[in-house]
C-alpha cells in the first residue's frame, strides 16, 4: 500500500512521521500474513494518515477516525487522540482500572485499528465491504478486530484487551444488551459512542469465543462455517447458526 499524508501543516506531518513509518513497517508484515493465510488478494491502494478532526469532519462524518472508503484506508496515527476517544466511550462510569488502561493505551493498539481496516479486504468475507448489508455484519467486524489483535499484539496485551472488553460488555449490558448482535449495522452509528463500541466489543468477543473455545483455534474452520451459512441461504440469523444465544455477550 502507498502511504499518503493529509495534514494541514508540515508541523503536523513532522510530528507523526516517525510513528507512521513504524506503523507502516508492521502493517506490511501483517499484510503478508493476510495474503499467505487469509486470502487477501485485492490490497487497498493506500493508507491516508490524517488527523482525527479531518478524518471525522472532512473525509467522513462518522465519529471514529479510522475507516475505509473504496480503495483507501483513512486513520489518525495520534495515540493521544485515540486515548481521549476511548476514554469518552466510558460515559463517565466509575471504572478506574479500565480508565487507567485507556489513559496509557499502547501504540500497538492503535496499530491494530489500522489492521482492522486492512482485514476488511479479505476475500474470505462473503459480502462486498461497501455493499448495504443487513445480516452477519458482526462476524466481519468481530473478525476484523480479532485477527490484527492476534497477530500484532503480544499474548499478554491480547489477553488484557479481551478482559477489558469483556468487562465493558458487562458494564453496558443493561443499556444496550437488549438488541441482538445480528442488528449490527449502519443504524449502530446513530447512537452514542458507547452504543457504537458495544457492538464492536461483543462482536470481537463472539469471534474470540468461536475461534478459541469452539473451533480449537482454527480461524479457517470458522470462516468455513460462516460460508456454509451463506451458501445455505442465510435461513437463520448468523448468531443462531453459530448457537451463540447461550453465550452472554
Amino acid at each position: 500500500m502507498k502511504q499518503l499524508f493529509a495534514f494541514e501543516t508540515k508541523t503536523d506531518y513532522d510530528k507523526y512521521e516517525a510513528v507512521t513509518h513504524r506503523f507502516q513497517a508492521r502493517l506490511d508484515e501483517y499484510q503478508t500474513i493476510l495474503q499467505e493465510k487469509y486470502q487477501l488478494i485485492a490490497v487497498p491502494k493506500g493508507i491516508v494518515w490524517t488527523s482525527a478532526e479531518l478524518a471525522t469532519t472532512v473525509f467522513s462524518d462518522i465519529p471514529i477516525p479510522a475507516f475505509t472508503n473504496k480503495d483507501l484506508i483513512y486513520i489518525s496515527p495520534d495515540v493521544a487522540e485515540w486515548r481521549t476517544l476511548f476514554l469518552s466511550q466510558l460515559d463517565g462510569k466509575d471504572v478506574p482500572h479500565i480508565r487507567a488502561f485507556y489513559e496509557t493505551l499502547a501504540e500497538d493498539h492503535v496499530l491494530t485499528i489500522a489492521g482492522h481496516e486492512l482485514t476488511h479486504h479479505l476475500d474470505l468475507f462473503v459480502d462486498e465491504f461497501d455493499d448495504e448489508r443487513e445480516d452477519g455484519i458482526w462476524f466481519e467486524e468481530g473478525m476484523c478486530e480479532y485477527l490484527p489483535r492476534k497477530h500484532l499484539l503480544s499474548d499478554e496485551a491480547f489477553k488484557r484487551i479481551t478482559t477489558i472488553e469483556t468487562e465493558l460488555v458487562e458494564l453496558f449490558q443493561e443499556e444496550y444488551g437488549a438488541r441482538s448482535i445480528d442488528q449490527f449495522g449502519s443504524a449502530s452509528y446513530a447512537g452514542s459512542l458507547s452504543s457504537i463500541m458495544f457492538d464492536y466489543w461483543r462482536s470481537f468477543l463472539a469471534i474470540h469465543h468461536l475461534i478459541e473455545e469452539r473451533y480449537d483455534g482454527d480461524v479457517l474452520r470458522v470462516f468455513e462455517a460462516y460460508r456454509n451459512w451463506h451458501e445455505q441461504g442465510r435461513i437463520v440469523p448468523l448468531s443462531e447458526y453459530f448457537n451463540l444465544q447461550t453465550v452472554r455477550r
